[in-house]
């Protein structure tokens, strides 16, 4: 019987993301192409800067609510017709917004780019924003939300956020706004919204694909040609603590057999130059599967199936957060735990076994992230929204080699503030109360659900 021998790898190989272009239209239309002749495909992204962050006070939700129904009829199509007319040319367009900016998208055939771009362009220069498509999706959001408010995991993703920042802040209500807010929408809101936003301005195209950079600036300026000319207002973006406190709140569940845990604090802003570093050291934090707080809690104590940490990247400073269920019994043991681990890993440098494994894995994932054109002109429009340098991506696996055990335990001693931790429970307040207010883990809150 011959055994095979496993092959050995080789050298790691150098990644170069696709070349790219990048300039301002007369229109003040931002353009920015990545000529790719592998395949006859192209996809065309609309980037506008008109995300969550722009509701206005009181109007949370809108830029969701204007994004998501952009597309629900023109002057000349109605929904139903605009989205068959984009299937007959082979391809579906999508739209949405997330906290830094709204989007609409579409891939297609090179053939079929002309007519799908004219008519993408047609679609959003011209909507009519339907009152009953307003209002289904408002419908639609409402149930959403009521369904995330009985289910733990939803409750305490909303309840982190509306502790953590002032009430000031768009950060401390959820993205696609409040029951509340979501309810005073109306038709008109929406599109006062899309008139202010939805402006030369604060647009970006981005075409990456099979067509050469000048027969793409041709066809973004002949179907951009009714888009509004100026900027949108900009608005103050407040993302301030609502204590420096250590604070703990339990949303009481009754008989909840689990704790859904939050713990955490406002984080970083996406471009803070310590960015690597901290995305090296919340690798080994909690940040990857056999990290150190997952690892601890899941495979030494048994505690739960997952947990994990995260800094939520965002223009402003999002929240740095540890989630994780367990079942009520052990909260605090839970908790503690997690305590441990974030002290743990602010008062010693981590291993160099330990830095390998987070550097070799955000390494070697990096290059499968950007094989399709959708994927390359999502990552073209990263470097727009956040401002990120034209090298950003050639340069991203030597930044993340060049982070050093040192560069780690220094961005966990600048950037983890165990001292202003906001732990979020949702669950069985009768069962976890005592022994969660044992740990002396800061001022204990109890809500009802």
């Amino acid at each position: 019987m011959v055994t095979a021998l496993r092959p050995k790898p080789g050298p790691t190989r150098s990644y170069h993301f696709p070349g790219f272009h990048d300039e301002l239209l007369p229109s003040g239309i931002r353009l920015v192409t990545a000529p790719i002749a592998k395949l006859p495909v192209v996809t065309v992204l609309v980037v506008v800067d008109a995300g969550s962050t722009n509701d206005p006070a009181g109007k949370e939700g809108v830029a969701a609510l204007t994004a998501g129904t952009l597309l629900e009829g023109s002057e000349r199509f109605d929904g139903a017709e605009l989205a068959e007319k984009f299937e007959q040319l082979g391809t579906s367009v999508e739209s949405g917004a997330d906290w830094d900016s709204a989007f609409i998208k579409i891939t297609v055939l090179s053939g079929q780019l002309e007519e799908a771009t004219r008519l993408l362009g047609e679609a959003v220069s011209s909507p009519v924003f339907p009152e009953r498509e307003v209002e289904r999706a408002k419908a639609e959001r409402l149930a959403e939300i009521l369904q995330l408010e009985t289910e733990p995991r939803g409750l305490a993703d909303e309840k982190f956020s509306e502790f953590l920042y002032t009430q000031e802040s768009r950060y401390s209500k959820p993205d696609e706004g409040s029951a509340e807010s979501v309810s005073a929408l109306s038709r008109k809101d929406v599109e006062e919204f899309y008139r202010s936003s939805y402006r030369a301005g604060s647009t970006t195209v981005i075409i990456a694909g099979d067509i050469p950079t000048d027969e793409a600036r041709a066809l973004i300026r002949r179907a951009f040609q009714r888009w509004p000319l100026g900027r949108a207002p900009d608005r103050p973006l407040i993302a301030v603590a609502r204590t420096t406190r250590k604070s703990i709140h339990i949303v009481d569940k009754p008989e909840a057999p689990q704790s859904e845990l939050r713990a955490g604090h406002v984080g970083l802003p996406r471009k803070h130059p310590d960015f690597f570093p901290t995305l090296v050291m919340n690798a080994v934090l909690g940040g990857l599967f056999g990290s150190r707080i997952n690892l601890n809690l899941r495979e030494a104590h048994g505690y739960t199936y997952g947990a994990s940490s995260l800094y939520d990247w965002r223009r402003g400073p999002g929240p740095f957060v540890v989630s994780t269920a367990v079942q009520s019994e052990v909260t605090a043991l839970a908790l503690r735990e997690i305590l441990l681990e974030i002290d743990r890993i602010r008062a010693e440098r981590i291993s160099e076994e330990e830095l390998s494994l987070a550097r070799d894995y955000l390494d070697g994932v990096f290059p499968i992230r950007y094989e399709t054109t959708a994927a390359i002109a999502s990552a073209l429009a990263t470097l727009v929204i956040y401002d990120l340098p034209a090298d950003y991506y050639d340069s991203y696996r030597k930044n993340v080699r060049d982070v050093s055990a040192d560069a780690v335990l220094q961005a966990a001693r600048s950037h983890l503030h165990p001292d202003e931790l906001q732990t979020i429970v949702v669950g069985d307040a009768r069962v976890i109360r005592a022994s969660v207010s044992d740990l002396s883990v800061g001022d204990l809150h109890v809500h009802s659900s």
